[in-house]
C-alpha cells in the first residue's frame, strides 16, 4: 500500500513537470489556459497562484537574443534569503523584509537596471526612494502574486521565460509616485529628468506605459511587456500594489523647491512675525517710519549741524596775520620782513605779481585745521630740503625694496574674480552651490549659421544633408584635437562631460545618428532627422550616443514655434568638466584644450563653414579670460605712448621761452621731465610690488587706469613746482629761502606755465 502511494504521488509529480515545460501559459485572474492537462494543473497550482508570500515568477530561465535576461513563469512560495542576501537587498529595498521571491542574480540584474536612473532621480530624494520601491516590489516583494500576473510566456527548447505580465497598481499609488517625480530637474543637462526616464511623460499612465513598453533587441528598456493596470478582474484574488509613498515634501526625505515647487514651504511665503506689542510709528508721505529710526535720524542730522557749526566758528574766532595772496614773493631790503643776516649784502629786488606790486597788508581768516596742516607740511618740506642726498636715497632705496615684490606678481583675469565681489551674497551663493553639488560644467561652442540668398535676402534652412555631413567632417577635426598640457596631449574626450557612461553629452544635431557617420545613410539622412526632431524623446533610434535624448531646441536656432526644420543655425556644444579651485590649476588641462579649440576654429573651421556658405562663431569657456589677456596686452603701446608725450609736454611747456635767442626757442626741461616720469613709474611699481608681496592678486585697472591717474597728478605737482621755484631769486641759498615766512600763492597762478602752450 505505502509503494503504490508513493508511486501514484512520483505519477503527479512528473505530469506536473511534463505541464510546466511543454505547454505554453497564459494567465488571466486564476484560469490557467493550457494546451493539456487542465483539470490536474489547476487543481495543484491555481488554487494559490495569487496570494501571500508567493511569487508570480522566480529565478532566471533565458534570454533574449541580444542577451537580456528573462524570468521563469513558475508560481512559487516565497523564499527565506539567507543572512547576507537579505543585508543586501536591504541596503537597496529596506522596505522588503523577510520572505523574498528574487534570487541574487535577480537583485544583481535589478540593482543595475536601477542604477542607470539614479543620476537623474539623485537631487529628489523622496522620488528616488518612490522609484527604488516600485522595482523593489515588482522584482522582490514575497507577496508579487497578489500584483503581479504573467500573460503569456515564450519558449526556447524545453525552457519558458516570461514574456508579457500584468502589473496591478492602485490610481493613488501611479498618481503619488509621479507627482513625487514629475518636476525633478536633471542638473547636468538643464532640463526635467522625466524627460529622460519617462519620455516628457505629463501623467502617470504615460509614465507606465513608456517604463512597461517592450524595448527592441539592443535598445534600452525593458525586455519583457508590463502593462500597468488599475484595476483587477472580478472574482480574482489580485489586490493592485498600493504601498506608501514618500511625498517630495516629507521632512524626511525632502527635496528642494526647484524639484518640489508644490511643497508648502516653497508655495506660500514665510509668515511674518507677530508682535503684539504697540509699536510708536509716524507717517510721512505715505511711509510708515518707526519712532525710533525718526528718533535717531533726527540726532543724526543735529549732530552734523553742531559740527559744521563749530568748525565755522572756530575758524572765525582763530585768525593769523598773513600777506595778501598776490604779495610779492621776496621783499626789498630794509622793509619789515628784513632778511636774515646770512644773505649777506646780497641786494633782494622785489618781483611783480600781475605787473604791480602791494605790500599792504590785512588780516586774513584762517581755520585751526589749515594752520595746522600748513604748518606740518611746511617743517616737512623743510627737513626734505635740508637733507635732499638723504631723502633721494631712502625714496629710492624703499622703492627698491618694494618692487622685489613683482616676482610674486599674478594678475586676475577670471571674470568671476573681477567682476563680483568676494564677500557678496552671489559670490558666497556660488560658492556653496560649487562646494555641495558641483560647479556648472564649462561651454564650449561652435554656431553655424546660414548666409542670406541674393536674390530675396532670405536665409535657407541649414538642415540638409551637405551640412549634416560638413557636421561630421569638422566633428573629426574635434576629435582627432589636441590640447598641450606641459607635454601631455589632452583630447576633448579626456576633459568632456559624460553623465551616463562613457560616451560625451556634446549637443550636437549627430546625436541623432549616434556620431557616427557610418549611421548617417543608414537612418535615411535629413529625415530621420526630421523625424527626430518631433520625437526625441519617444523613439529609441532617436537616443544619442549617451543614451539620452537630444532636445532640438538646444541644437538648432532661427526658426519659429516647432518648424524645426526651417531652422537656419547650427549650435554645437561640448559640456566640459569643471573643478573648483581657487588657483584654478585644476582646469588646466581643460583650458589647455580651449586654447587650441579657438585655434583651430580660427584657422580651419571657419574656412570650411565659409566654403559652404556658412558663418561661424565660436566661443569656449576662456574665451573671456583670453580676451581680457589680449586686451592688456594690446594697451601697453598706448600707456608707453602716453608716458611718451607727457614726457615731450613736461620738457616744452616747462622750459624757458627765449625769444631773445630765437622766436621760437625754448630751453627745455629734459633732466625734469625724465625724472618727473621716472617717479611716477616707480611708484606705481612700488605699490604693485608690495600688495604682490602680501599675496594680493593685480587686475588690469592696474595697467589701464592707475598709470595715467598717478601720471595726471604727478604731472600738475611738477608744474606748481616748478612756477614756485622760478617767482624765486636765483642768487638765493636753501637757507635763505627756507627763513622766509609762509605765503600763500595765488591757487590759479601755477596753471599759467602748463596752459600756455
Amino acid at each position: 500500500m505505502d509503494f503504490l502511494f508513493k508511486l501514484l504521488l512520483f505519477l503527479q509529480v512528473a505530469v506536473l513537470i511534463v505541464v510546466v515545460q511543454k505547454s505554453t501559459l497564459y494567465v488571466s485572474g486564476n484560469v490557467f489556459e493550457k494546451a493539456a492537462l487542465d483539470t490536474f494543473a489547476d487543481s495543484y497550482l491555481v488554487k494559490d497562484a495569487h496570494a501571500k508570500q508567493h511569487c508570480a515568477m522566480y529565478g532566471i530561465c533565458g534570454s533574449r537574443k541580444d542577451g537580456r535576461a528573462l524570468n521563469c513563469p513558475y508560481p512559487t512560495p516565497a523564499v527565506k534569503p539567507d543572512t547576507a542576501f537579505s543585508n543586501k537587498i536591504q541596503s537597496l529595498c529596506p522596505t522588503i523584509t523577510g520572505d523574498v521571491c528574487c534570487t541574487p542574480d535577480q537583485f544583481d540584474l535589478l540593482r543595475s537596471q536601477v542604477q542607470q536612473a539614479v543620476p537623474f532621480l539623485t537631487g529628489c530624494p523622496a522620488c528616488l526612494r518612490n522609484f527604488l520601491n516600485l522595482f523593489c516590489e515588482f522584482s522582490c516583494s514575497p507577496d508579487q502574486s497578489l500584483f503581479l500576473n504573467v500573460t503569456s510566456i515564450v519558449k526556447e527548447g524545453t525552457v519558458s521565460s516570461v514574456e508579457g505580465l500584468d502589473f496591478f497598481v492602485t490610481e493613488e499609488f501611479g498618481k503619488n509616485l509621479f507627482d513625487s517625480c514629475k518636476d525633478v530637474k536633471f542638473g547636468s543637462m538643464n532640463t526635467r529628468a522625466m524627460d529622460f526616464i519617462g519620455a516628457g511623460a505629463k501623467t502617470f499612465q504615460e509614465w507606465f506605459s513608456f517604463i512597461g513598453a517592450k524595448a527592441g533587441l539592443y535598445a534600452p528598456g525593458s525586455p519583457f511587456a508590463i502593462r500597468f493596470r488599475t484595476s483587477a478582474p472580478k472574482l480574482s484574488s489580485i489586490r493592485p500594489l498600493n504601498t506608501t509613498m514618500v511625498p517630495c515634501w516629507d521632512s524626511s526625505l525632502s527635496c528642494s523647491c526647484g524639484d518640489c515647487p508644490t511643497a508648502k514651504y516653497c508655495s506660500q511665503a514665510p509668515p511674518t512675525p507677530t508682535n503684539h506689542t504697540s509699536v510708536c510709528a509716524v507717517h510721512i508721505g505715505g511711509n510708515q517710519i518707526r519712532c525710533i529710526d525718526l528718533a535717531m535720524g533726527v540726532i543724526y542730522v543735529m549732530l552734523l549741524l553742531g559740527i559744521a557749526i563749530w568748525w565755522w566758528n572756530s575758524g572765525r574766532v582763530k585768525k593769523m596775520t598773513t600777506q595778501e595772496i598776490a604779495e610779492p614773493l621776496l621783499f626789498a631790503q630794509g622793509t619789515s620782513q628784513d632778511l636774515p643776516p646770512t644773505s649777506g649784502s646780497i641786494e633782494i629786488v622785489p618781483l611783480e605779481v600781475h605787473g604791480e606790486q602791494d605790500t599792504s597788508k590785512e588780516k586774513v581768516s584762517w581755520s585751526f585745521t589749515e594752520v595746522l596742516l600748513s604748518s606740518w607740511f611746511r617743517s616737512q618740506g623743510v627737513w626734505i630740503a635740508r637733507h635732499p642726498g638723504l631723502v633721494l636715497l631712502a625714496s629710492i632705496s624703499i622703492v627698491a625694496l618694494l618692487c622685489i615684490g613683482l616676482v610674486r606678481l599674478e594678475v586676475e583675469t577670471r571674470p568671476e574674480k573681477l567682476w563680483v565681489s568676494p564677500g557678496s551674497t552671489a559670490a558666497s551663493e556660488k560658492n556653496f552651490f560649487d562646494t555641495h553639488l558641483a560647479p556648472f560644467y564649462r561651454i564650449e561652442q561652435l554656431i553655424f549659421s546660414t548666409i542670406p540668398d541674393g536674390k530675396q535676402n532670405l536665409l535657407p534652412p541649414i538642415v540638409t544633408d551637405q551640412n549634416i555631413l560638413l557636421m561630421f567632417d569638422i566633428q573629426k577635426k574635434i576629435d582627432e584635437l589636441r590640447g598641450n598640457f606641459s607635454g601631455k596631449l589632452v583630447s576633448l574626450q579626456d576633459i568632456c562631460t559624460k553623465p551616463l557612461g562613457n560616451e560625451c553629452a556634446t549637443q550636437s544635431i549627430l546625436q541623432y545618428f549616434r556620431m557616427q557617420r557610418s549611421e548617417f545613410a543608414q537612418y535615411g539622412g535629413v529625415s530621420h532627422a526630421a523625424f527626430c526632431f518631433q520625437h526625441y524623446t519617444s523613439s529609441a533610434p532617436c537616443l544619442s550616443a549617451y543614451e539620452a535624448p537630444t532636445d532640438p531646441k538646444t541644437i538648432l536656432g532661427g526658426f519659429s514655434g516647432t518648424n524645426y526644420s526651417e531652422a537656419t543655425t547650427l549650435v554645437v556644444t561640448y559640456p566640459v568638466q569643471n573643478f573648483v579651485d581657487e588657483s584654478g590649476k585644476a582646469n588646466a588641462e581643460s583650458v589647455a584644450w580651449e586654447e587650441a579649440f579657438i585655434q583651430l576654429a580660427k584657422e580651419n573651421l571657419s574656412s570650411m563653414a565659409a566654403a559652404h556658405n556658412l558663418t561661424l562663431a565660436y566661443s569656449s569657456e576662456s574665451s573671456i579670460q583670453f580676451e581680457l589677456q589680449r586686451e592688456s596686452s594690446a594697451d601697453v603701446p598706448t600707456i608707453l605712448l602716453s608716458y611718451l608725450v607727457m614726457f615731450l609736454y613736461i620738457a616744452i611747456s616747462l622750459g624757458d621761452y627765449q625769444p631773445s635767442i630765437a622766436p621760437f626757442y625754448v630751453s627745455s626741461k629734459v633732466m625734469l621731465a625724465l625724472s618727473g616720469i621716472l617717479i611716477v613709474a616707480l611708484s606705481v611699481l612700488g605699490s604693485v610690488g608690495l600688495f604682490s608681496a602680501l599675496g594680493i592678486k593685480s587686475t588690469l585697472i592696474i595697467a589701464e587706469v592707475i598709470p595715467f591717474l598717478v601720471l595726471a597728478v604727478g604731472v600738475d605737482n611738477m608744474c606748481i613746482l616748478v612756477h614756485a621755484m622760478k617767482r624765486q631769486d636765483a642768487r638765493l641759498t636753501v637757507d635763505d629761502v627756507l627763513v622766509m615766512p609762509w605765503l600763500k600763492l595765488d591757487p590759479q597762478s601755477h596753471w599759467q606755465v602748463c596752459l600756455r602752450f
